[in-house]
Parts: structure tokens; C-alpha cells; sequence
């Protein structure tokens, strides 16, 4: 009898390319890349993967086309621990794919996505999903919003518990807060999405407690080198960032959604949850890569 997972994650699947450059290119310039390599990804892929890596029961629910290779990128998440039962392989579409440029002065990164096979996500592909014994739904933003949105409305019928990362930042994305319990945000999509909902640019704690109104019962704003802000029932918490030598910031943020839900399904305190996810994402950083990036369980213990 397979296992029954208790995080499912609703995402996007994609085929990366990344180029390294000696930095981002301003518009209209051509750089000469240092190298360039593919790898799995996609947001949805992404965390899924962080979260096994890390011990968690976690499933994902995705449509990849077989075209392109895309069985393989299947194989790849399976190969991982990751159970794709809820993984949807149309024969007649693309898998999604996102070019990645990496600057070597800051790594920092420009990435574009071409939706492919994400962006056919239909309803009924939802409402087949199974959410008995789930702890945790999770959702980004590659895919269509109405599934999203169907899913955690079924989610908090059935008493799941839902974490969505508003990213990319989309247009008519704040409808999804009401059936919210988490949301994860960068700065730039808090401030977005603090737009769209008719306030102003405020710092970061301001941010998050001004979105908690809006529905969620947390909200946590991912702030890079300066760590991250939580608001809940409680009040504020600052957690800062490990001091490390940044090498490659992407997946840094779908390794802090992957490593949080990980602590937070194991009933894990919130205090000790955040510093889970701190300390997950700062190794991730501190290395090359998208998913081989990604830490296991016992390179995070030590340091907590």
C-alpha cells in the first residue's frame, strides 16, 4: 500500500536553462556566459523537492508534457522521493521551461517562464485530487489561478491546511487570501500585491501585518540577506539570515516554502520552524545549482 502523503504540493513543472554571466546584462547588451547547464525545475517542482530532501511525506500535483523529454523530468521527481500519482502527462503538450541568467558579482538572477503544459491545468484535474490524510496544500502562481483557488476552496472543506507563494506576483492573485493560512511573499511581490489591494509601499513588518488582514492567518515576507519577517496571531518575529558567501540565489525561496512546510506538517514550533527554513535556504544559496543545491535533513540539524 503506498504511502499516504502528507504535504501536496499544487505546482509548475519546468525544464531549466541556466547561463552564468559575469553579471545580469543591462537591456540590449550581449555578455559573454561563463557556462550554462538544464536541470528539473519549476516552483511547484522545486519545493517538492526541497521537501522530501528533508524528510517530508509530500506529493505533487502537475501536468508535464511528454514533449520534449518530458517523461524524464517525471522520472527525475520520482527518483527523488517525490510521489507523482497526481502528475497529469498529456502526450500532445510541452513541459513549461524558464531561462535563467546568473551574475557572478552578486548572483543574483533574471529568469523569464514559458508556461507550457503548467498553464493547461484544468479544474477536473482538481477536483480529482485526493486530500484525505494531506496536512499541508501548497500553491504558487505558474499555474492557472482557478485551480488554485478551487484547490484550496476543496482544502479548507476538508480541513487541509494551505500555504500559497504569491510568485511570480499576478494580477487578480489576491482573491486567493481569503482561503489562505500562509502566505510567503518576497518584498517585491508584498509590495505588489499591497498595490493591487489599495495600499502603499511600507517596510516589510508593515507589509506583512497590513496582507494579514486580508485573510491569511500568517504571513511571512522573505527578505534575502536580511533574513525574514513573520506575523501571526502572536505579533512580528525577525528571523535573520545566516552569514554566508552567496554563490547562487536561485531556489533559495522555493527551498524556504519546501523547508517551512516540512517543520510546520511535523507540528514543529514556529520559532524552531522559521530557523528550520533560515538555515535550509542559506545552504542553498551558498551553493551552485537549482534542486542540487537543495539540502538534506542532516546538513540542516547541525546547525539550528
Amino acid at each position: 500500500m503506498a504511502t499516504v502523503p502528507e504535504i501536496l504540493v499544487l505546482g509548475s513543472v519546468n525544464r531549466d536553462l541556466i547561463v552564468h554571466a559575469p553579471r545580469l546584462p543591462l537591456p540590449g547588451e550581449t555578455l559573454r556566459g561563463q557556462r550554462f547547464g538544464s536541470c528539473l525545475g519549476g516552483k511547484g517542482a522545486n519545493q517538492a523537492v526541497a521537501a522530501a530532501r528533508l524528510g517530508a511525506k509530500v506529493a505533487l500535483a502537475a501536468r508535464v508534457g511528454l514533449m520534449e523529454n518530458g517523461a524524464a523530468m517525471v522520472e527525475q521527481l520520482r527518483g527523488e522521493g517525490v510521489d507523482t500519482r497526481f502528475v497529469a502527462q498529456p502526450a500532445d503538450e510541452v513541459p513549461g521551461v524558464a531561462l535563467i541568467v546568473v551574475g557572478a558579482e552578486d548572483a543574483e538572477n533574471q529568469i523569464v517562464t514559458v508556461a507550457g503544459s503548467n498553464g493547461t491545468l484544468p479544474l477536473a484535474q482538481v477536483e480529482a485530487l485526493e486530500l484525505a490524510g494531506l496536512r499541508w496544500l501548497i500553491a504558487q502562481q505558474e499555474l492557472p489561478l482557478d485551480s488554485i483557488d478551487r484547490a484550496f476552496e476543496r482544502a479548507h472543506a476538508a480541513g487541509v491546511k494551505t500555504l500559497l507563494n504569491a510568485a511570480p506576483y499576478r494580477p487578480g492573485c489576491e482573491r486567493l487570501l481569503p482561503r489562505v493560512d500562509v502566505l510567503v511573499v518576497n518584498a517585491l511581490e508584498a509590495e505588489a500585491l499591497m498595490r493591487t489591494l489599495g495600499g502603499g509601499v511600507a517596510d516589510p513588518l508593515s507589509l506583512a501585518r497590513a496582507l494579514r488582514q486580508h485573510g491569511p492567518a500568517a504571513v511571512l515576507v522573505s527578505l534575502g540577506a536580511q533574513g525574514l519577517c513573520w506575523v501571526d496571531a502572536d505579533g512580528p518575529r525577525h528571523v535573520p539570515a545566516r552569514s554566508v558567501q552567496a554563490v547562487d540565489t536561485v531556489g533559495a525561496g522555493d527551498t524556504l516554502v519546501g523547508a517551512l512546510v516540512t517543520a510546520l506538517a511535523e507540528g514543529q514550533p514556529i520559532e524552531r520552524a522559521l530557523n528550520f527554513a533560515q538555515v535550509a535556504a542559506s545552504l542553498a544559496v551558498s551553493r551552485s545549482g537549482v534542486q542540487d543545491a537543495m539540502p538534506r535533513r542532516a546538513e540542516v540539524e547541525p546547525l539550528l
